[in-house]
């Protein structure tokens, strides 16, 4: 089981073995906050290969809000399909270029509770946003977070939320901005929801392996 005690070894050996790995497509856009913020809308329910294209082609037409938001909603859909959802993202979208214009001066807000105002942002993404848009600390828990800390034995929580909470009481806030970079590459690659590769793990020696029934 992975506790505090062991969870400084636990991060370098995964960090050592992440550089390895390609980094997920939100983390291209560190330090800008709008382009981070709708990245992050668009991964929702979708691959990261399919939100890196989609970004791609969305921002090559605009960068800003007041740019995008005169870009009409049908072209939104058009430049994100096939991400999940992609008709009502591209009309979050547009709800969230224009409350950023009448509400926060045409800038993204670096305020946890602000940034829950805006359409289709829930904690995950506006966790995102302060961590990887601002450099702020924050704790955005995806699916490989949840799972993984589990897996691990560090919490037992229910849903991902749980686990944001459970994450703030417990995690040393060094490791607040890294950890969900961290764990989405180590989910991605090697601690599959289903049959991980635990053989290769770096950590197996302390994980608890909770719900795992098969693995590789």
């Amino acid at each position: 089981m992975i506790t505090n005690l062991t969870l400084d070894q636990a991060i370098r050996y995964i960090s050592r073995k992440a550089r390895h790995w390609k980094n997920p497509v939100v983390g291209r856009y560190a330090g800008k906050p709008f382009l981070v913020l709708i990245s992050c809308l668009l991964s929702l329910r979708t691959k990261d290969q399919t939100t890196a294209a989609a970004s791609n082609r969305l921002f090559s037409r605009s960068r800003t809000p007041a740019a995008l938001l005169k870009i009409p909603r049908q072209d939104i859909e058009r430049l994100i399909y096939p991400v999940g959802f992609y008709r009502t993202k591209a009309r979050q979208i547009h709800g969230i270029c224009r409350m950023l214009l009448d509400s926060f001066h045409g800038k993204v807000p670096d305020d946890l509770e602000k940034l829950l105002t805006l359409p289709g942002v829930g904690r995950k993404t506006a966790n995102l946003a302060l961590t990887e848009g601002f450099g702020k600390p924050g704790i955005c828990v995806d699916t490989h977070v949840h799972r993984i800390c589990n897996r691990w034995g560090y919490v037992r929580t229910k849903t991902p939320e749980e686990t944001e909470m459970a994450l703030r009481r417990k995690l040393p806030r060094r490791y607040w901005i890294k950890i969900n970079e961290l764990l989405v590459v180590f989910g991605q690659n090697l601690c599959h929801p289903v049959s991980p590769r635990c053989s290769q793990c770096p950590v197996r020696l302390y994980c608890a392996r909770r719900g795992v029934q098969i693995s590789r």
